[in-house]
């Protein structure tokens, strides 16, 4: 198609005029790179690994407790003089039933730790989205400084003819400065598109990790490979959302903290031992030994007990309800991502069939304006049509791929997804 060939010249002039010894990216580099460095991703893995730690620590307490002592003691006393006394020795503890506490406070733990997985790829998934917007809006400012340079081209032409129309007396002095208006308007969008452009490159550089700023250009298209033509099931898709399974597994480890306060108003049952040896002189020489069963049950303290059931009692179904509410967003949320990018992918069609009826209309006018045919005004409009239409098909491409990145964060696809 005519059009296709326009912005495959146009994409091979960006690549051609951009900076010297600028960096070439692909979208595959820019994913790799923002899973190795992005510090969102970091700081959450740091979050995982806290949630880890809780887990060893709750599993402790079902355990074996054992500590070693030894102590050395020398005393006076006015009427049998003074006196010495050594020992040391082993004791130890194990808990045997505590109303299954520990084990379900290991299970929450290990809810909460899938839960901080979850939070994980929800992360990736906006890092994903973000760092898209990035990458295409160097896109789109890459493709943009080349189109204002095409339409510096088309100014100067303008120009040109207006002038020697105006010399030869065939033309007004309205159109000569009209014409001259319309180049220096070009030639600012020229800058301008020009600090775009760094400040879209310093905005990719941030995505991707990177803690310095070199320049970087980008590779790629404005075609749109995931625009799920066939309407999902968004139910179903939304069963494997990052941020509903994160919520899920919040709402078991609350059911598993419901239970393990529950576990308090058993006795706790543990058995304890120890083993050692003391006299008065060193090396102890006496080997004392123990063993039992210790049972212990709280009797009061001051309601704490039932005041920590009712608030576990009350976070599950906190979070039972944001599992609700979360289910119901993203299922919202996931329809309205692929009307957005249904509509922005129809767009581009329309926007191609303007802007190829203002390319034809552009070079019929520019003829009949040459021998005459045609008044300047009729003309001038004609060529603010083109190049409002060229600018308005990149804006529609550039649409279309963030509308795409919108619905694959709606789906909740993380860095992994390479599309």
């Amino acid at each position: 198609m005519r059009l296709k060939i326009t912005y495959l010249i146009i994409t091979l002039i960006v690549s051609i005029s951009s900076a010297a010894g600028a960096e070439e990216l692909t979208w595959q580099d820019c994913l790799r790179e923002a899973a190795r460095n992005h510090p969102d991703l970091i700081a959450v893995k740091e979050g995982i690994a806290q949630q880890t730690a809780n887990k060893g620590i709750a599993a402790s307490d079902g355990l074996p407790d054992v500590t070693a002592d030894l102590n050395a003691s020398t005393s006076d006393n006015a009427s049998s003089g003074s006196s010495k006394s050594f020992d040391y020795g082993l004791s130890g503890s194990q808990l045997l039933f505590d109303g299954l506490k520990t084990l379900n406070n290991v299970r929450a733990a290990s809810q909460n730790i899938q839960a901080a997985k979850e939070g994980f790829a929800f992360t990736s998934s906006d890092v994903r989205l973000r760092l898209r917007a990035a990458f295409v809006g160097l896109l789109k400012a890459q493709a943009l400084l080349s189109l204002t340079e095409e339409i510096v081209r088309i100014r100067q032409g303008s120009l040109g003819l207006i002038d020697l129309r105006y010399e030869s007396g065939t033309e007004h002095e309205g159109a000569l400065l009209t014409a001259r208006a319309n180049l220096s308007q070009a030639q600012y969008e020229i800058n301008q598109a020009r600090r775009g452009l760094a400040t879209s490159q310093r905005r990719l550089i941030r995505e991707m990790g990177r803690e310095r700023f070199s320049p970087v250009e980008v590779e790629g298209d404005f075609e749109v490979s995931d625009r799920a033509l066939e309407k999902p099931d968004f139910e179903q898709v939304v069963r494997d959302h990052p941020a509903l399974l994160e919520v899920i597994a919040k709402r078991n480890a609350a059911a598993f903290d419901v239970q393990a306060r529950k576990g308090e108003f058993w006795p706790a049952v543990s058995l304890t031992g120890g083993i050692g040896r003391s006299s008065g002189s060193w090396p102890p020489e006496e080997t004392e030994s123990s063993a039992g069963l210790k049972v212990s049950l709280p009797l009061f303290e001051g309601g704490s007990r039932l005041a920590q059931l009712d608030r576990s009692k009350s976070v599950y179904r906190q979070r039972e309800q944001e599992e609700r509410s979360v289910r119901d967003g993203a299922v919202l949320e996931l329809e309205r991502r692929w009307n957005e990018l249904q509509d922005a992918a129809e767009n581009v069609q329309v926007e191609a069939r303007f802007l190829e009826a203002a390319e034809e209309r552009a070079k019929i006018a520019e003829q009949q304006y040459s021998i005459g045919l045609i008044t300047f005004d009729n003309w001038t409009i004609i060529e603010d049509d083109l190049v409002r239409n060229k600018k308005a098909f990149l804006d529609a491409q550039a649409e279309a791929l963030l509308s795409e990145a919108n619905w694959i964060h709606a789906k909740g696809e993380t860095l992994e997804y390479e599309n």
